[in-house]
Parts: C-alpha cells; structure tokens; sequence
C-alpha cells in the first residue's frame, strides 16, 4: 500500500486529536481577525482559550451559506488583501455568490490534498489526465488540475463541453483519466455511440474522478461498464476550499473525510445535535488549516452519514456516505419527503432508459403533481409504442416503492430532453411560491 503522506494518512487518534485542537486554536485566533468573527464570536467572549478538546466546537456558533451572502466577502477575511493571491466563488444560481479567498499557503495546502486524493486511487506519475471541468471562478476545473500536476501527470485542460473534442483528445493523447461531472459522464455515453467509438477499445482510459453534483451507485456502476473504468467518488465545496475534503479510496466503501484539514460534525438539521456514527444527518465542516478565510461550524447542507468502522486501505480517517441529496433541494410533494437522487436510482437501474431525465412539478387543482420525464431507447417506440407504455408503468410502480407517493411518467425518445454539459438540471418546479 502506498501514501502520499503516510505520517498523516494512517494518523492515530491521539495524535490527531492533538492536531485538531492545535489548529483549532489557531484558526479561531485568525477568524477573530476577520470583521465578522470579531463580533460573532467577541460578543460571545469565544476565543482560543476556549478550546482544550475537539468537542469545544460545540461552543461555537452554526453559520450558513447565508451568513456568507449577507456580508461582503473582506468581512470573513483573516489577512491583509494583499497576501490574497486567488478568489473563487459559487454559481450564485440560488442567491448571491459565496466568495472566497486564498493565499498561496491556501492554495499550496490544497493542491497538496488533492494529490494525497489522486495518489490515494492508484493516479501516478505516468498518468494523462484530462481535466474536463470548468475552469475560473468554479473551483472543481483549477483544484484537480493542480493536484494532478504535483503528482507529476501531464494535464489536459480541456474544460467542459465540445463532446466531440473530447473523444479526439482522448484518443490522440492516450489519456487515462478524466475528472467529469457523473450526469456529463452518461450523456458522453451516446457521443461515443454517435461516433461508432467504443472507449474500452479505442482509448486507454482507466479511471474517472466524478463529483460536483450528487449521484447514485447505479449511476456510477452505468459509468464503470460502458467506459471500463474505476470511478471515484469525490466531495468538496467552495467554502472550504474546492474538491479534495473527502475522497474515496480503492476500496469504494465511503469517502475518506482529511480530519488533519476539517473537523467533522454530522448534525440533525431539525434539532442541531450530533448524530451517532451511521445516523444520516446534516455534514458540519470547520477549516483547520487555512489563512485567508477561516469557517467555523458551516452548515453545508450536505446530508450524510459518518462511517467511523476502519477501512482496509489502512488509511485512519474516517469516512462519509455517498451524498444522498441536500437539506435545502428536498422535494416535499403531498406531504411526502423526497431528493431527486431517489428518482435517479430507480431510473439508472431500469433495462430500457437512457442517462437523461426530468422531473416536472406542477399544481392541478390545488393538489401538487409529480412527473418524471425519462428518455427510453429507440427499440421501444417501434410499432405502436406498447414497449414505451409498459415501461412507463413499471418506473411507476418502482418509483411509488422507492418514494411512497405515485408519480406520472413519460418515456420519451433519445435526444427529445436538453442535454446540459454542465450540472445536469434535474427539476423544473412550477408550484406556485408559497
């Protein structure tokens, strides 16, 4: 078994529980510094004297995504602007974008975790990465394309979209490993089929990192077979620094959490206390070791569970589940709770559907109604289109079993729904505001 960083990968918890309390003292000291801090937590009277454990983050204050919207970026920022040498921000496709900032240790830091992510899944030296993220503002691009490159590979920036490109840059550079969005990942599926190009043949691809958006076990298996790759699993956030808080290793069985950079609560989100190990709950992250913008307590909004049972890899950090959806992206329809990657592994594991699919919400007569448009396979629109039909009704009735409530269904025709090369869209909610 190899390290990229033996020393802290196979950490003890006495050790670490040492680390954490060192650099949780450090950090709250930096937060202080930052205009928002200095109130949120002076007028508390917290401070680094108030840290002698790891569980004296429970005096501390939840913030959220809000809290970051409200207050102009430099209010979070811990060092003179002039030691700030990069920012990057959210989408801002739900609200006002989230900024943040990094000095070059910031950077240096998580370049390095995104090394010890790759290394930590067989990536090396030899490897040709091709990065098919977007680059800019969006961490995800730049984050993984550092990363590769300290480890020694030779990068490919070939950013999002231009499917076409894609393939013959797979093909006349040998490349061996893609970073792509899952949902991108299936759509490419059918580019290839255009193309009459068969990726297990006629490329040398062998692993893809995948994240940005959740998704389900089926679609990452969907993934593997028609690639013939390993696909890994990857988590991160803008606010605590891009790609690299949590990776899996080769044993795929959760994503290692790097508890020498954050320190990890999982939470209920109705009652805000810990949860027990197994328990799905809400994932709660603070910085252990970043300059410009220390977070404390941040409310990802990430549903999870901690998997604290040792992992054969050897590596000691604990672990978390596959995201299974957000607190704040639930879909509450006839007073039944639901998360659109519920409806992805029904649809991803049905013989017969393609990788594309929509659901539409709606109000018929005051009463909200579900309908999942799913693209289908040529074959069942032949002759009358009884195939479509009957299909249509067993995604019903495997849907009514997966979500208690039953839902509308259309196969439609390869091709007939928009076709992202970004994060897939997955609900279009026409329900009148409340």
């Amino acid at each position: 078994m190899e390290f990229w960083n033996k020393d802290m990968e196979t950490i003890g918890s006495g050790r670490l529980e040492s680390h954490t309390v060192t650099h949780l003292k450090a950090t709250v000291g930096r937060a202080l510094r930052a205009p928002f801090y200095r109130k949120l937590l002076g007028d508390s009277g917290l401070s680094e004297a108030s840290v002698t454990r790891p569980t004296d983050i429970d005096k501390f204050p939840f913030i959220d995504k809000d809290d970051l919207r409200k207050h102009e970026p430099a209010d979070f920022l811990s060092v003179p602007m002039k030691q700030v040498v990069r920012m990057h921000s959210s989408s801002g496709t739900t609200g006002r974008p989230v900024v943040v900032f990094h000095t070059k240790y910031d950077i240096d830091q998580w370049t390095d975790l995104l090394a010890r992510c790759l290394f930590m899944t067989g990536f090396r030296d030899t490897d040709v990465f091709q990065n098919m993220m977007g680059y800019g503002l969006f961490t995800g691009g730049l984050g993984f394309h550092y990363g590769a490159e300290r480890v020694g590979a030779l990068v490919i920036p070939a950013g999002a979209g231009n499917s076409k490109r894609q393939i013959m840059l797979m093909k006349q550079y040998s490349t061996t490993a893609v970073h792509i969005i899952p949902s991108y990942a299936l759509h490419l599926a059918s580019i290839f089929a255009e193309e009459g190009v068969d990726p297990r043949r006629d490329t040398k691809l062998a692993r893809a990192y995948v994240g940005a958006e959740p998704h389900s076990e089926e679609s990452r298996k969907k993934i593997e077979e028609f690639y013939g790759v390993d696909a890994f699993n990857s988590y991160g956030l803008s606010e605590m620094c891009g790609p690299g808080v949590a990776f899996e290793c080769p044993e795929k069985n959760g994503m290692h959490i790097w508890e020498d950079r954050y320190l990890v609560e999982v939470i209920d989100p109705k009652t805000l206390t810990a949860v027990e190990p197994g328990v799905e709950g809400e994932l709660v992250l603070t910085t252990l070791d970043r300059q410009a913008m220390p977070i404390i307590r941040y409310r990802t909004r990430d549903r999870v569970r901690l998997l604290a049972d040792p992992c054969p890899c050897g590596r000691t950090h604990r672990r978390i589940s596959r995201i299974t959806g957000r607190t704040d992206d639930m879909l509450i329809i006839k007073g039944v709770n639901i998360f659109p990657v519920q409806v992805e592994r029904v649809l991803m594991r049905t013989d017969g559907v393609g990788n594309n699919f929509l659901i539409d919400l709606d109000t018929v007569d005051h009463i909200d109604r579900m309908t999942v448009r799913v693209e289908g396979d040529s074959a069942l629109f032949a002759a009358d289109g009884g195939a479509a039909r009957a299909l249509e009704k067993r995604i019903v009735a495997d849907l009514k079993s997966e979500l208690l409530i039953t839902p509308r269904v259309t196969v439609v025709p390869a091709g007939t729904l928009p076709a992202g090369e970004g994060k897939a869209v997955r609900v279009v909610d026409s329900r009148p505001k409340q």
